[in-house]
């Protein structure tokens, strides 16, 4: 169902968190939301490829649900999911958030409990690293990193700001300054050391008690001889969202054949995958947020130069090579899109796989081309950051670049213009919108001057034939007006309730909860009902005192539950509630006359006559009863 569970109790600390946190808050430092009612904020799906929003957030209920995928929760399961967490390190994360010191954690299996050991060491070890790192650069042997470093432009403040540091050459200095830290299985699954496995050894010649011990033990393997595996190299730390260090890239100083590749990188480990991550996403999503757009570079080296001359909303992709899932991450900071790398160097197949996969995922890209024989590095050190943001401005939209290369490409021949034409038409087809491709075939279509209905045509074969991957929202079951105001009541809580004078001096409390726990319960309204068994879920855990926003409930029932509580209505009061509850007794009143009028048939068919007098005696009070409830 997609449900990621956590539960809250009040008392514990966990139920602490959630009373002080802001969902909204919260969820809005991953996902960019905007406010869509009264209570209501939507955003991007940030667990599945979607094009329209179909996310939101109840401010009032603290609760988020997707239309699109069906997942929903608190604010736990969220960051839960989001950052792959446990239940108890989502709520310590949340805490830290809000400033709140955090208990000793505690988890609710073994498994989860190594897993999260593991993941916290592996943070450690590597925090550890990147500041040893950043010591090593300020040593003496340090000083050609620094020239290095100096002669790309990069002063201390940019340095320390990228936690840019230095690997001696030595393969063990590392290691011993963590084993402290970490047994050695550790320090292999951190992916920071390499190692040979050694030859079994033989036991040593030495004493009497020596050679008695060995016979009666078998010869033990050597351990292995951990050593760095980055040695003369400039490191440059990749940080996940949060800004915590979970891997490193690390560009070589050596010249010489034995030295390894130019840039050397981390391995997969259980805080790194390299698919799901963007350089520099932690310092640059909030100018992301705030100026709407991103600028997308290829090196890391080109990243940092274009961020410290103040374009601050600059990432870059580990490679030209674009994933759906870095895609996804994106997009909950903006689908706009500058590119700057080269589509025509030796990246071009990867460069065109991540434009084909962002225009697939609806981003609005636009194309930086620098001058021949300069990477985004280079042209801001030679002509600085004005000229750097001239070229931002003049960025071309991306199908306006490719009609570019078309006509650059293919002579202005008939032949010519059909190749043009079947260039263009891949990428073309990969737009989601048909309103979008149609302007993009006339758009060609001016430009080539090619006929517009000719080349529609052949867009609208292709188009015809294009597949896709969008999950589709589930549809809202048809609800009465009635069930949607006793949802609402039921959930309702406390929130609703109210005190007024009965008339005869007393103060009552009216609570709609309650009232519609009661009338539900006792009378069976809901019997029959689309909603049947999603009031029947809700009137148990009611009376079981279970959080409602974690019911296992089945995809159909949560969808509809969540789009009751996630739409504007009218306030609820007590009038509207009255109203329901008299609307759903004649609807019960009217399925039971239908019924007593197909046993007076029946019994009229077989004579029976006694059966004839009981049933419309029966009838006579039902319509009494209705003509009193249309009445009230």
């Amino acid at each position: 169902m997609g449900q990621t569970r956590s539960v809250a109790n009040p008392g514990d600390f966990a139920y602490t968190v959630k009373q002080q946190a802001d969902i909204v808050r919260i969820i809005g430092e991953y996902v960019t939301l905007r406010k869509a009612g009264a209570q209501n904020y939507s955003g991007l799906c940030p667990f599945h490829g979607e094009k329209t929003p179909s996310f939101s957030v109840h401010a009032t209920r603290q609760f988020f649900h997707c239309f699109g995928c069906g997942v929903s929760g608190d604010v736990f399961s969220f960051v839960q999911k989001i950052e792959n967490i446990t239940f108890p390190e989502a709520v310590r994360t949340v805490a830290q958030k809000l400033g709140i010191a955090a208990p000793k954690v505690q988890f609710n299996s073994p498994q989860e409990a190594r897993e999260a050991r593991t993941r916290g060491l592996l943070l450690d070890l590597h925090e550890a690293a990147c500041t040893w790192f950043q010591e090593q650069l300020r040593r003496p042997e340090g000083s050609a990193a620094r020239e290095y470093l100096r002669g790309r432009g990069l002063d201390d403040a940019a340095i320390g700001r990228f936690r840019i540091g230095f690997a001696p050459e030595s393969g063990f200095l590392l290691r011993d300054k963590l084993k402290s830290l970490a047994d050695e299985d550790a320090l292999r699954e951190s992916g920071l050391f390499s190692w040979k496995e050694r030859e079994d050894r033989a036991p040593a010649a030495g004493t009497a008690s020596v050679a008695a011990n060995s016979a009666e033990k078998p010869a033990q393997p050597a351990p292995a001889a951990l050593y760095s595996k980055f040695r003369n190299r400039i490191v440059f730390p990749i940080c996940n969202e949060s800004g915590k260090v979970i891997a490193f890239t690390g560009r070589t100083l050596a010249t010489d054949d034995k030295s390894g590749p130019k840039y050397l990188n981390s391995p997969e480990t259980p805080i790194y995958s390299k698919s799901r991550v963007l350089f520099n996403l932690h310092l640059a999503k909030e100018a992301i947020r705030q100026l709407d757009y991103v600028i997308l570079v290829e090196g890391q080296m080109d990243c940092i130069s274009v961020f410290n001359a103040g374009f601050h909303n600059v990432i870059a992709s580990s490679g030209t090579a674009f994933t759906e899932a870095q895609a996804r991450l994106l997009a909950r900071f903006s689908k706009k899109i500058v590119v700057n790398f080269d589509p025509d160097t030796a990246g071009a197949a990867a460069a065109e796989r991540s434009l084909a996969l962002l225009v697939s995922e609806d981003f609005e890209i636009r194309i930086l081309t620098l001058e021949q024989g300069y990477d985004p590095d280079l042209f801001v050190r030679r002509k600085g950051a004005p000229a750097y943001g001239a070229s931002l401005q003049a960025a071309q939209k991306y199908f306006a670049y490719l009609i570019e290369r078309a006509q650059a490409q293919f002579p202005r021949t008939a032949e010519g213009k059909v190749k043009a034409v079947n260039y263009l038409l891949p990428h073309i087809q990969r737009v989601s919108s048909r309103i979008v491709r149609d302007e993009l075939a006339a758009d060609v279509a001016q430009k080539l001057q090619i006929d517009s209905a000719v080349l529609r045509q052949e867009l609208r074969h292709v188009a015809g034939a294009r597949t896709s991957t969008k999950i589709a929202p589930a549809r809202e079951a048809a609800v009465t007006e009635a069930e949607r105001i006793l949802l609402q009541a039921l959930s309702s809580g406390n929130e609703l309730s109210f005190v007024f004078d009965d008339g005869n001096g007393q103060r009552q409390v009216y609570n709609p909860s309650e009232q519609a726990y009661y009338t539900l319960s006792s009378e069976q309204l809901h019997k029959g009902l689309r909603t049947e068994t999603l009031i029947d879920s809700i009137l148990k855990a009611l009376a079981e005192g279970a959080d409602l926003m974690s019911l296992p409930l089945a995809d159909d029932d949560r969808a509809l539950f969540m789009s009751v509580l996630m739409k504007e209505h009218e306030p609820l009061s007590a009038e509207l509630l009255h109203e329901a509850i008299g609307a759903l007794r004649r609807r019960q009143l009217e399925h039971r006359r239908r019924e007593l009028q197909r046993q007076i048939a029946e019994a009229e068919r077989s004579q029976d006559y006694v059966a004839v007098a009981r049933v419309q005696q029966e009838l006579q009070d039902v319509d009494r009863a209705l003509r009193h409830a249309k009445t009230v």
